[in-house]
């Protein structure tokens, strides 16, 4: 399939937060492919479903909480071993997909990832704790 069709939404939350350290850390041009490449894959979510990228963590009715691995442009790591995650929700009946985190396991507090991410989500996004409750 040559067109995305899902619609991919970066939230304000992780704009101002994670993807901020991303910037600092590689430069705005290496973020930006890195982002556009986040978004294509995002418009393909059903698509990836397949592979090891995406892990499917809650699924309630039409929405999935996703968990999608990615590597920075011109890092030459995998996506799994970089570390970076994005948390996703899709909604598969508006066929959309919200990016509510962008992180590295560096930003990770505790030993728990899956915790602390749940956290951060359930913690900042309300609609999304109603969904899941």
């Amino acid at each position: 399939m040559d067109q995305c069709n899902y619609c991919v939404v970066f939230e304000d939350y992780t704009k101002n937060h994670y993807i901020k350290t991303f910037r600092k850390k590689y430069s705005d041009k290496v973020w930006g492919v890195t982002q556009d490449a986040i978004k294509e894959m995002c418009g393909r979510i059903d698509n990836l479903y397949s592979t090891n990228l995406v892990d499917r963590i809650l699924q309630k009715e039409n929405c999935v909480l996703c968990k999608l691995d990615f590597s920075v442009a011109k890092t030459k790591e995998s996506p799994k071993s970089s570390g970076n995650r994005c948390i996703l929700l899709v909604d598969e009946s508006l066929r959309s997909v919200r990016v509510l985190l962008v992180y590295s396991k560096n930003d990770v507090r505790g030993n728990h990832e899956t915790q602390w991410w749940k956290a951060e989500v359930f913690g900042e996004y309300d609609d999304v704790r109603q969904i899941f409750k």
